[in-house]
């Protein structure tokens, strides 16, 4: 094989795998091939597929349509997801994973439900989150085809930016709530020669610059969550620049050498001093080692980040990151003089450092990424913001937050130690802003991308914890709640709540009536659920005037009998006050009224929706024994209304609602008769007559039934011409007979129990039907629902006694029992019950004319015509 033939091979087997690896080995580029399976099976691990789009934390599909698609740096991800472009599995996973969320977060409440352990309370929270997004993650990769990249759902994007947003309060509060109130007083700290004893005694007395590095740190963990991605170390010694190299010492001899003048030196400053470039692929590994080193810095990994320094041979640039650290030299301030020295912590020329670092960061000679991670540990802004301005919120925000804390550090240092230092640029001075500062600045970002993302709700939320602005954050809220700006979807409802709730837990002062809102809109979430204990539960925390308005809504949406139970248990568990809701929503029901011009039903029709569900609601008010005696209430009010539109069906099945015991239960309650109180005596007055009345109609329909339906029909006459025929013909007329005796015999007995059924309703005891007792107890405090009672019995009163009147002369009539009707006219005059009364003249006169034809139907038959003492008897 000649040297073209080798050559060509060796093209085959490296470039075809690696795109920087011509010289490197063999082993090299295998290590590079497993690197790159490694990466494969990272990007479908939760992390990886978390991570893999940079709108995880950029919220965007919750603003308006058209401020999506006005923002013209989106990235695909953001418009495929703006577009509903998700992969299928996520509909019916993100639905049972609400739930779950729903109640785990529940439990962790009821577990941790003391003001000092609200933090444990959020560690559990967050526990949940990552559980639940790891079930999605195993879930999505299930579904998805093979060599597709996997988009996440809206919803599980917002999981991820509220799984970090309550890191952000675990660290932010914990530090406000506990490290503040130890460390709000003290000493001021005189001059001294350590950097680091200074910058000490910064931290543990300035809460805001505590905050400020919280905040960095809470941002690099993120960072580092979603990008998990490695650039491992490939070569097999670590010599720096290995193809200049090779090209230097091998004239000649490279397969595939520079064709322009190398460096000749390989100094760290030799490309630019001598203004001469290296090898193109080393050039290529010069720029991805200081992009991998910029990202481990924006992990807060800055060993890491000199570890792969070091591996890739560029020892100094590993040294070069050292420069920025705080001088300390224990050995000054030591009490016990021993022999022995402690080392020397920090750089003891830090400022020289520094001046030389903000230089290279305005640089022209060195790559972006080099100079973005000088420049944020020297605290150059621009250079950093020249590489993160195409990426996120949350990268900008570190930037800006990263220059903050290195402006405050070295002001301190130069304000309170003994040493002089080297000047700085007025244009690192001038770099200062407070974070109300920096948050307009991302909002009016010229990269349209990161201004839209400071509208997000995770962003906008995570600001006003930052400011700790709790008053501006609920107003923005109720915005949100009252618009349509912002999609609240129930995964944001959820933590809205349990935000507000945790602000309570911690004593937070903030507008309540905005809480309140925030709970009840999840509520009406939880109900679509038909979860009661967590509507019962998450109700409670609301006004007794939402409480009410709110449950009883959800028992509304609730229709089986053992549902109901454990709705009114849940309630009653959680403090809610159960007997005022199920009075409440009993009443709701009956305050429905039907939209549809239809014609009420008649007597022996079918009954309408809307009157099954408010005879139903009454089960409400049967499960508490001592609740019986407002079910006689409700249930005798919802009988006069069916009465009112002579539906009987619908009143007698209100009427059989009420359980067998209900009397029974309603005495022992209250012990005697003499101590039960006026309402439930009337109630069962009332009870008693409506008992009466249905039954007395009910005997009048079977006698009816029998009467007009049950009288036997005689045989067909037939022409007899034999024996048989005449024998046949004898048979049947038998036993005609006798059916049609037996049908009057059953008449007979019918028509005196019907007559007795009616006769109760017209001579009901004591005052009469319908009409309460006289009684010294005092009357209930609502004194419209009684006038209204009144008068409703009344109407009833002149509506049914003319009609049960009018059904027994019919039924005396039907049966020429005409001497009765007479007798019926000395009830109707009879001065002990009124009865004709509440006739109308018309219908008194209709009455009297029928009775009077009965009069001279006994007349005409030779019969008295009058009612003597005998037929009285």
């Amino acid at each position: 094989m000649n040297k073209l033939e080798r050559t060509l091979q060796l093209l085959d087997e490296t470039t075809a795998q690696s795109p920087s690896g011509l010289l490197r080995s063999k082993d090299s580029v295998r290590h590079l091939q497993h690197q790159a399976h490694d990466q494969r099976l990272l990007g479908a691990s939760g992390l990886g597929d978390s991570m893999m789009l940079d709108s995880v934390q950029d919220v965007g599909m919750y603003r308006t349509a058209g401020d999506l698609y006005t923002a013209g740096g989106l990235c695909g991800s953001q418009l495929s997801l703006a577009a509903g472009s998700t992969v299928s599995y996520t509909n019916a996973n993100i639905r049972e994973a609400s739930k779950q969320l729903c109640e785990e977060f529940l439990q962790v409440l009821q577990r941790y439900n003391n003001a000092s352990d609200v933090f444990e309370a959020i560690d559990e929270l967050v526990k949940s989150l990552d559980e639940t997004l790891v079930q999605l993650n195993n879930a999505s990769k299930q579904l998805l085809p093979a060599g597709r990249e996997r988009r996440l759902h809206a919803e599980e994007m917002w999981l991820n930016a509220e799984r970090d947003t309550w890191r952000l309060m675990t660290c932010m509060y914990r530090d406000r709530l506990i490290t503040q109130k130890q460390d709000s007083e003290m000493d001021d700290l005189p001059l001294v020669n350590s950097e680091q004893t200074i910058i000490s005694h910064l931290y543990g007395g300035n809460a805001n610059l505590r905050e400020y590095q919280m905040i960095v740190d809470w941002l690099e963990q993120m960072a580092l969550q979603q990008n998990q991605t490695e650039l491992g170390h490939y070569m097999n010694r670590t010599v720096a620049w290995e193809n200049t190299l090779h090209q230097l010492l091998e004239v000649g001899q490279t397969a595939f050498g520079s064709g322009r003048a190398l460096v000749k030196g390989l100094d760290p400053d030799a490309p630019s001093r001598e203004k001469r470039p290296l090898h193109d692929l080393d050039m290529e590994d010069q720029m991805q080692l200081a992009k991998q080193v910029f990202l481990d810095i924006r992990h807060g990994r800055l060993k890491e980040a000199q570890i792969k320094c070091e591996n890739y041979g560029q020892a100094w640039k590993a040294a070069l990151l050292e420069g920025w650290r705080l001088h300390h030299d224990p050995n000054y301030d030591r009490e016990n003089v021993s022999l022995s020295r402690e080392p020397i912590e920090g750089n003891p020329r830090r400022d020289l450092w520094k001046k030389f670092a903000w230089q290279m960061a305005e640089s022209r000679m060195l790559d972006p990424y080099t100079k973005a991670t000088i420049g944020s540990l020297c605290g150059h802004l621009d250079s950093m913001v020249d590489v993160l301005s195409e990426h996120s919120w949350n990268d900008m925000l570190w930037a800006y937050l990263k220059i903050q804390i290195d402006i405050r550090v070295e002001s301190e240092i130069r304000s309170h130690c003994i040493k002089s230092y080297l000047p700085m640029p007025d244009r690192y001075w001038n770099g200062k802003m407070s974070l109300e500062q920096i948050f307009d600045a991302l909002e009016a970002h010229k990269n349209a991308r990161i201004s839209l993302a400071a509208k997000d709700v995770d962003k906008v939320i995570q600001k006003y914890i930052m400011l700790d602005d709790i008053p501006e954050l609920m107003r923005i809220v109720d915005g949100w709640l009252e618009g349509t700006d912002v999609v609240l979807i129930p995964q944001m409802l959820r933590f809205l709540t349990h935000f507000v709730m945790f602000l309570r837990q911690i004593g937070k002062t903030f507008q309540e009536d905005i809480g309140d809102r925030v709970i009840k809109r999840y509520v009406e979430y939880l109900s679509t659920l038909g979860a009661p204990h967590m509507v019962a539960f998450y109700t409670a925390a609301l006004p007794p005037s939402m409480q009410l308005l709110l449950y009883s809504q959800f028992l509304q949406t609730i229709s089986d009998s053992q549902q109901r139970k454990q709705a009114l248990e849940d309630a009653y568990n959680f403090g809610l006050d159960v007997p005022t809701i199920t009075v409440y929503t009993v009443e709701r029901y009956r305050a429905l009224e039907s939209t549809d011009d239809e014609s009420a039903p008649i007597a022996s029709g079918t009954l309408t929706e809307l009157d099954e569900l408010k005879i139903s609601s009454l089960e409400w008010l049967t499960f508490y024994p001592d609740q019986r005696g407002e079910l006689l209430w409700q249930t005798n009010t919802l009988i006069r209304y069916f009465l009112a539109r002579r539906c009987i069906e619908a009143a007698r099945k209100t009427f059989a609602v009420i359980p067998a015991d209900t009397m029974e239960l309603i005495f022992t309650h209250y012990g005697s008769k003499d101590d039960i109180p006026c309402r439930e005596e009337v109630s069962i007055r009332e009870y008693l007559c409506y008992q009466t009345y249905l039954a007395a109609i009910q005997g009048y329909n079977d006698w009816s039934q029998l009467f007009y339906n049950g009288k036997p029909k005689p045989p067909p006459a037939v022409k007899i011409s034999n024996f048989t025929e005449r024998v046949t013909s004898e048979h049947r007329e038998a036993t005609y007979r006798k059916e049609l005796s037996n049908w009057e015999l059953r008449v007979a007995e019918m028509t005196n129990l019907t007559r007795d059924l009616l006769y109760n309703v017209l001579l009901f005891p004591e005052a009469g039907w319908l009409v309460d007792t006289d009684t010294t107890k005092p009357p209930p405090d609502d004194d419209e629902d009684w006038l209204h009672r009144a008068v409703q019995m009344e109407n009833l009163r002149k509506l049914c006694i003319p009609e049960i009147v009018l059904l027994l002369h019919q039924l005396h009539t039907l049966t020429d029992r005409h001497n009765e009707n007479l007798l019926l006219a000395d009830v109707i005059s009879s001065e002990t019950r009124k009865l004709y009364s509440v006739f109308p003249k018309h219908k008194l006169a209709e009455t009297l004319t029928k009775i009077a034809e009965s009069s001279l139907t006994l007349m005409n038959a030779r019969k008295d015509p009058f009612v003597g003492d005998a037929a009285k008897k």
